[in-house]
């Protein structure tokens, strides 16, 4: 938008610049070729009545005005002959000008070119008494360095003037459109969730109004959002105690019946109140996550790492599943901007979601690298499952979309979501691709933390 507001404005000028400078220098050099022509001609009339006149006194005048025309004046004078009149001026070409002149009485103007000017002036001017006639031959190269004179000078303004209204544009175009960014500025914070974004009301009025509406459209999302958290995080919080007396009780239950059929049943019971506790727990740890109550600080992603590989490795052996840590940033013990917790939520959903879809005997590979100028520190999780197509991982970070294990569909469908939100409130980002050999790759790029620091 600057730039189109600062080429209107420039187009402008150059209009203006167009309109009012150019037409004044065309006049200008007409009135230079027409002050020339006049002046010229007025020389030559006078000394044609200096020719006609014959007598000694006239001719010794024609020559010494001649003489001092051609001094003081880029211009030659030239003379028919007439006698004994001025025998020492030179004597003009035989031309239909000059024969127009001595034959027919009329005088003549070439300009030597149709285009402004020639490189001479010939003006013809018969004597009196005719068969006699004053040839003026004038250079116009000082017609013509005036005339670049004109013509640069008007050029040299006009490029000052439009780098002047360039400037002014610039500062005008982002003057006017400050208050654009700034309700844009507040627009990608809202896109990248910062809900707490306001737009300053600054502006014409018609920016002015619509900051406040907007401000007031946030105002009203951000509390209906922390309602809903709030909301969301105590009915997370309220139904984990019921859903713990119920799975004892099943427990009990189940323990003490001998029938089959009656056991089952409970069985089945007990595996829903599970994966309902599953849900709400997610629900929970989503819902704090999105409060964002914690702040990031530099923490040890590979103790971290080392610390809850320990912790999912013996679920990891009772199928023969093998979790292997490799990478160059394995020796190097990077430090990763985080907050307090998000790291072993991250990991904990990641480790769960591989081993439930890794195959017994596979293996789950988790890689720390370096990323692009050690400004970063990528951790990936890569599993022998069946992967995903495309389709299912641009859905795969959607809420309680839940994807097909080796058993099934499971889960809470939370996990990738709980994934996201943390990694994302960290600054860091998380991605979906295939695994070399088959299967899914959790990419997590996380901050690196600056040493010393």
């Amino acid at each position: 938008m600057n730039r189109q507001l600062i080429r209107s404005y420039i187009l402008l000028v150059a209009v203006a610049i167009l309109l009012f400078t150019v037409p004044v220098a065309f006049t200008l050099t007409k009135q230079l070729r027409d002050d020339t022509e006049l002046s010229v001609q007025r020389e030559a009339a006078t000394m044609a009545l200096l020719l006609g006149a014959g007598d000694t006194i006239s001719c010794e005048a024609l020559t010494e005005v001649a003489r001092a025309y051609r001094q003081e004046t880029p211009g030659e004078v030239q003379v028919t002959p007439t006698g004994s009149c001025a025998p020492d001026l030179p004597r003009p070409a035989e031309d239909a000008a000059l024969a127009r002149a001595v034959e027919k009485n009329e005088p003549t103007t070439d300009w030597g070119s149709d285009f402004i000017w020639g490189g001479q002036l010939k003006v013809t001017v018969p004597a009196e008494g005719g068969a006699a006639a004053v040839r003026i031959v004038y250079s116009t190269s000082d017609m013509t360095r005036r005339l670049w004179s004109i013509w640069g000078f008007r050029a040299g303004l006009a490029v000052f003037v439009l780098a002047a209204a360039a400037a002014i544009g610039a500062y005008a175009a982002r003057r006017i459109t400050a208050p654009l960014r700034e309700l844009n500025s507040m627009a990608s914070k809202f896109s990248d969730g910062d809900l707490t974004a306001r737009s300053p009301v600054t502006g014409p009025p018609e920016t002015q109004t619509l900051a406040r509406t907007l401000n007031q459209g946030a105002e009203r999302l951000d509390t209906l959002v922390a309602s809903q958290r709030i909301f969301v995080a105590d009915a997370s919080h309220q139904l984990r105690t019921p859903l713990t007396a119920l799975r004892l009780s099943l427990d009990n239950i189940a323990d003490g019946v001998d029938d089959e059929f009656v056991r089952e049943d409970v069985e089945q019971a007990t595996a829903e109140v599970v994966r309902m506790s599953r849900l709400v727990n997610g629900l929970l740890v989503l819902a704090r996550a999105e409060a964002k109550v914690t702040v990031a600080e530099p923490l040890p992603l590979r103790d971290i790492v080392d610390e809850r590989l320990t912790v999912w490795r013996p679920a990891a052996d009772e199928r023969g599943v093998t979790i292997a840590l490799k990478g160059s940033g394995v020796d190097g013990r990077p430090s990763v901007l985080a907050s307090p917790g998000h790291l072993d939520q991250v990991l904990d959903n990641v480790l769960s979601n591989a081993l439930e879809v890794s195959p017994d005997g596979g293996t789950i590979t988790v890689r720390l690298e370096t990323g692009s100028g050690a400004r970063e520190v990528v951790l990936s999780v890569a599993d022998g499952g069946p992967g995903m197509s495309d389709a299912e991982k641009s859905r795969a970070f959607d809420r309680f979309w839940r994807g097909q294990g080796l058993t099934g569909r499971s889960g809470s469908g939370l996990g990738l979501a709980v994934v996201r939100q943390l990694v994302t409130d960290d600054g860091g980002t998380v991605a979906l691709t295939d695994a070399p050999g088959g299967g899914l790759c959790v990419r997590i790029t996380l901050r690196a933390a600056q040493r010393g620091g």
